[in-house]
């Protein structure tokens, strides 16, 4: 039998925590299991441990690689309106704020879909998440500062900081009280995404 390639290897490891990704964001790290997660990468289950020791470093590779792109994807709206913060903003909170969204955890942000699940799953998972968290307030307090000095506004980094953290914070909360409520009253979510978008960019 040939031996696997290291591009293959490396296509393989891919398809795994891409398919971990979606798991993951849409039933939870402890909702699916590596059997199922394996079968929907089109692989089997014995080749899981050619590329992670157990199912909790798989869970540490999705938090990161989840956040890279999300912090990629909030660097390229920042890229898109070099000059207004302003209006980065809030094409920030309405890329997160919204029915698709919500609808969709399994294409969306960890930061809302993995909150709970990486608050019982160790440290190291919570450093992952840490990362993530320290990535989007640096991100955002740059943008609040950047917003104040082409407004005129007077606004320290600490001031902005406590803001953009603040800011995110409400961002998923509001996701996921919206995805809490999605089926039983979708009125109310709606209402809940609409609200906290209104006044996030007010913030």
């Amino acid at each position: 039998m040939p031996r696997i390639t290291q591009e293959q290897k490396r296509l393989n490891r891919e398809k795994i925590v891409g398919a971990a990704g979606e798991g993951f964001r849409l039933r939870g790290i402890d909702g699916i299991g590596i059997e199922e997660l394996m079968k929907s990468a089109g692989m089997t289950h014995g080749g899981f441990y050619n590329h992670f020791a157990s199912k909790d470093d798989l869970a540490l590779a999705v938090l990161h690689e989840g956040f890279t792109d999300s912090l990629a994807a909030l660097e390229a709206i920042r890229a898109a309106h070099p000059r207004s913060a302003r209006a980065a903003l809030h094409d920030m909170v309405d890329g997160y704020v919204n029915a698709q969204h919500r609808d969709h955890p399994e294409m969306g942000c960890a930061s809302a879909a993995l909150v709970s699940d990486v608050g019982r799953h160790g440290a190291e998972a919570q450093a992952e998440y840490k990362r993530g968290l320290d990535g989007y307030f640096g991100a955002i307090t740059e943008m609040l500062l950047e917003r104040a000095r082409q407004s005129g506004v007077d606004l320290t980094p600490a001031e902005a900081r406590e803001r953009a953290v603040t800011l995110f914070s409400q961002m998923v909360g509001a996701l996921m009280v919206s995805r809490a409520v999605a089926d039983a009253d979708p009125a109310l979510s709606d209402e809940v995404l609409a609200v906290n978008r209104k006044r996030l960019k007010k913030s």
